[in-house]
């Protein structure tokens, strides 16, 4: 299958002015100049004229509950599993899923599962392996073996730190699952991070910075996520970052303000993503650790502060896209996602140059989206 996209303004992330993109099934091919008469003579070719429109890499959501989340406030409060069509609305084209604090009605196999379906719908999908607590569940019988054995398994997580929900582990055992995630990673050239929540507890990131400190752990396998509960919080993880961990945003409707003081406090932007956390339940705990409200996040919130960011915080465009495409691209090892490319998957999203709104979704070669239509949906939507 041949799609030419053409006239379109290319943000690679980096800006590349306006040039055509030739996809081949799921794979960019070419990025330049392309001969459409020449390409029409020899093929049957898909041609998009993207006059108007701005093209840029599909978005990496590095933390998605895709089975459903939460629970913290009785069986009822179990939150959804999230659905194809949400996903692609939210110009999301990858999305790595995760468990949270219920490790019990929440299973590594139905993650895993989900995971695979949303592949045969279309997207890419990869999951962390465990949840909140040490000992974390697995699906073979260790994180390791995960990471090594099961192609969809990258990393291990969300791994909860200065929250009255984490199991309060020690340091020493923190340790040794970074390092058996790292290992795995190595022996099977995947990332092998370990994806942590960070809470509201008073130690912050201290944690991660004594396991930096204190044991042979490659700052680079460490990724904290949850990161903007409070500005003290933020100068923690900056600190972190520059130490070479990867550190994350959960978006909400203050991201745009904490990106820019971030920057200004000369955060390294290259070791900065954003995530939706997307039906993962907020929980609202006061001084005494009890559930006093909770919602649901949704994954919608990803692109609007994105675009927020943009629009009404006058961050360019070319240091926000890297935040939820080559920066999770480059934390996870995603090595053919996060940039329009050739040799990359054909991940692309295409914007109104003047409202920034989704008018088209490319994920692997696949045209999911077009003019606000979702052309494709979830198998039970």
């Amino acid at each position: 299958m041949f799609t030419l996209i053409k006239n379109g303004e290319i943000y690679a992330p980096n800006y590349m002015g306006k040039q055509s993109i030739l996809m081949i099934d799921e794979k960019i091919v070419k990025i330049g100049s392309i001969n459409e008469e020449k390409l029409r003579a020899l093929f049957d070719v898909n041609v998009i004229d993207a006059s108007g429109l701005i093209a840029t890499p599909g978005m990496i959501d590095p933390h998605v509950h895709l089975i459903g989340g939460g629970g913290e406030g009785g069986f009822a409060t179990r939150t959804p599993e999230i659905q194809l069509s949400t996903i692609i609305a939210s110009g999301v084209t990858t999305v790595v899923g995760c468990l949270g604090t219920d490790g019990t009605t929440r299973h590594m196999t139905s993650l895993l599962a989900k995971a695979r379906g949303l592949e045969e719908e279309g997207i890419t999908a990869y999951i962390y392996s465990g949840n909140y607590h040490i000992p974390t569940p697995t699906i073979t019988s260790s994180v390791k073996d995960d990471i090594m054995l099961i192609d969809k398994v990258i990393g291990a997580g969300e791994i909860a730190i200065s929250d009255s929900r984490s199991a309060q582990a020690s340091l020493h055992e923190v340790a040794k699952l970074v390092a058996e995630a790292r290992i795995g990673g190595l022996l099977s050239k995947k990332a092998g991070v370990t994806h942590f929540h960070v809470g509201i507890g008073k130690d912050r990131l201290a944690f991660l910075h004594e396991l930096l400190e204190d044991y042979e752990i490659p700052p680079a396998n460490i990724y904290a996520t949850h990161i903007t509960r409070s500005k003290e919080l933020v100068d923690d993880a900056i600190q972190l970052a520059k130490k070479g961990a990867f550190v994350d945003i959960t978006a909400d409707e203050d991201t745009g303000k904490w990106i820019q003081y971030y920057k200004q406090s000369q955060g390294d932007m290259h070791q900065l993503s954003i995530s939706s956390d997307g039906n993962g339940s907020l929980p609202k705990f006061n001084t005494r650790g009890e559930l006093i409200g909770f919602g649901v996040a949704t994954q919608q919130t990803l692109f609007e502060q994105v675009i927020s960011t943009v629009k009404d915080y006058g961050l360019p465009l070319t240091e926000v896209l890297p935040l939820v495409t080559s920066n999770p691209a480059r934390a996870l090892r995603l090595d053919e996602k996060g940039a329009l490319k050739e040799g990359f998957d054909a991940d692309i999203l295409m914007l109104d140059q003047n409202s920034l709104e989704i008018k088209h979704v490319f994920a692997k070669g696949q045209h999911m989206l077009r003019d606000r239509e979702i052309l494709v949906k979830g198998t039970f939507e």
